[in-house]
């Protein structure tokens, strides 16, 4: 269907590059040009939002296997799994109410915190794994809130279809490799070994989200400078 159907749509009805530049208006007259994000911010950014999606992927698709490997039913393991769309949801709602009064930066610390901290205590082994569960779900919940707001708070509305454009390349293809990357590690290793990777990327996930905590500091003081 994708080869078929979906790829000649992109190619033959969807407007070419030049067509677009030339249905463009023209820039009025002393307006200011849109400046290139800063490469440090973008960087950063862009790898936090990959390390996301792919952690987000290979426990999606592996987490049943996961759970069995930990002893756990299959019947136990599919209703544990159904407590992470829940999380999502319940996370999402929260930020929703509270989302106003902070910056999306302070978003995607929680979020990666969330991931870090379910994923951490499931490796470990911690006894309560409906908890380690909600905590993974509220965080990929958050994430995807983040992932949306972030960029704008950053880099403003003017580039924003292609900056995220930009930032979603590497990120799908991460997404598209995980589950095969997860399944390498549980077939050559073990379960414990894919989750222990997961932790891993996790944990530099919050490294890299504090480093654009840091990296954004001065934007969010000059913000408050204006204000």
């Amino acid at each position: 269907i994708h080869l078929g159907i979906t790829l000649p749509l992109y190619v033959f009805a969807v407007p070419k590059e030049d067509t677009l530049a030339s249905m463009e208006p023209a820039p009025a007259t002393g307006q200011a040009t849109t400046k290139a994000p800063p490469p440090r911010l973008f960087i950063l950014l862009g790898l936090t939002t990959l390390l996301s999606a792919a952690l987000s992927t290979v426990i999606s698709v592996h987490l049943l296997t996961i759970l069995q490997a930990g002893g756990i039913s299959l019947a136990g393991a599919v209703a544990l799994g159904a407590l992470v769309g829940p999380s999502q949801v319940g996370a999402r709602f929260i930020e929703s109410l509270v989302g106003k009064y902070h910056d999306p930066i302070w978003t995607k610390l929680a979020s990666v915190f969330c991931v870090a901290l379910g994923v951490g205590s499931l490796w470990l082994g911690f006894p309560l794994v409906a908890v380690t569960l909600v905590f993974y779900g509220a965080g990929i919940g958050l994430e995807s809130i983040a992932r949306a707001t972030l960029p704008l708070s950053l880099f403003g509305p003017a580039d924003y279809a292609p900056i995220m454009g930009k930032l979603a390349r590497p990120s799908l293809f991460a997404q598209a490799a995980a589950p095969s990357i997860g399944a390498f590690l549980i077939e050559h290793g073990s379960p414990e070994t894919a989750m222990g990777a997961v932790v891993i990327g996790a944990l530099l996930n919050v490294a890299l989200a504090a480093a654009l905590f840091a990296s954004t500091s001065p934007l969010r003081k000059a913000a408050t400078s204006r204000r």
